[in-house]
């Protein structure tokens, strides 16, 4: 069994980082790092059996974890990082993996010094709506791809980390890219829009629209915002056979937050309502297409794989590189109001 201590107790290590480690093949919860009040007596509450660290160098010295989950905010990640892979800690980093694609090479080339695994926590790889469109192309009922269009609009103002250093880029662009990345393949160029508001911390970027070009040949078209009063998860995607829609209700998340808990019913964790099931259209006609099943705890599973075979674990760490790469170029694609070539 893989031990791993939870770094942070926010809603990521809440929500959507201990929960899935429970309920993980050959991984253990191993402890969380909470400082604060409130934040010790919600770990109390949460996971009475579990010890609690005041700081990261507590629980490396108590030398019963084998790796972490560092998901504590993005400005005190690198630190907690560096301090992990020194102790000879395996890694799993919550995205923004870094704030940008050259302080990703140094996490990365960190851990191959040091000889331990480093990896990025992408968890929307494994979303039911992503498994069941994947499912779809490769089984090759689009047959050639042409385009995928992804939209995530979330109607959730207080979630946007204002100021300069956060924004909608970093957050959930690190998600829908490394989607794109995962499903078509490498990217060639970039080219995007940011939407801008004004905040008490700094001018934010709120919103965005970003075309990314693939080695492939397909196109893929990505969206995201949270302050337009809007909530809507949608799939595209046109290939040469017909095309494919989706509308999905981000069941797992909205059932942890209900919740619910995957280590209590695996087998029917995870699947998309069939009032949301996506559409196929070909020359056959329109077929619903029954969902796949959601389970962020295959990364973890991965992960702790990984780990005991020396193999890359699911998400590595030249992967949230290239998705950096890419939102750096997104940045300045919109700043020079044109398309980057990678």
């Amino acid at each position: 069994m893989l031990r791993i201590g939870v770094v942070g107790y926010g809603t990521g290590g809440q929500h959507f980082h201990a929960p899935f480690i429970q309920a993980a093949e050959g991984c253990e919860l191993a402890g969380v790092v909470a400082r604060a009040a409130k934040t010790v007596q919600k770990v109390n509450k949460d996971l009475p059996d579990q010890p609690i660290y005041a700081s990261l160098t507590d629980m490396i010295a108590s030398g019963k974890v084998d790796a972490v989950t560092i998901t504590t905010p993005p400005q005190t990640r690198r630190k907690l990082v560096l301090e992990a892979i020194e102790a000879g800690l395996h890694v799993i980093a919550d995205k923004p993996f870094a704030p940008d694609a050259n302080g990703a090479r140094d996490l990365r080339d960190a851990a191959v010094q040091k000889g331990v695994t480093l990896g990025v926590y992408q968890n929307r790889r494994y979303d039911s709506d992503m498994q069941t469109l994947r499912k779809v192309i490769q089984d090759g009922r689009l047959g050639e791809i042409w385009r995928v269009h992804s939209r995530m609009d979330f109607d959730d103002p207080a979630t946007l980390e204002a100021g300069p250093e956060g924004g909608l880029l970093r957050d959930l662009g690190s998600h829908l890219v490394d989607q794109m990345v995962y499903l078509l393949g490498p990217v060639t160029t970039v080219d995007a829009q940011l939407d801008h508001v004004d905040l008490a911390s700094g001018r934010t970027d709120a919103s965005f629209s970003i075309t990314l070009r693939h080695e492939s040949g397909a196109h893929s078209h990505i969206s995201a915002s949270k302050l337009n009063h809007f909530n809507q998860r949608e799939f595209r995607a046109y290939g040469d056979l017909g095309s494919y829609v989706s509308h999905s209700t981000d069941v797992q998340a909205q059932a942890i937050f209900a919740g619910q808990r995957p280590v209590d019913d695996p087998a029917h964790w995870g699947f998309e309502p069939e009032t949301h099931w996506g559409t196929l259209r070909t020359a056959a006609g329109a077929q619903k297409i029954p969902s796949e099943q959601g389970r962020y705890h295959d990364y973890y599973a991965a992960f702790a794989q990984a780990v005991r075979d020396g193999t890359p674990p699911p998400v590595p760490a030249e992967s949230g590189v290239q998705t950096l790469r890419i939102l750096d170029a997104a940045r300045q694609s919109a700043r020079e109001n044109r398309s980057i070539s990678l």
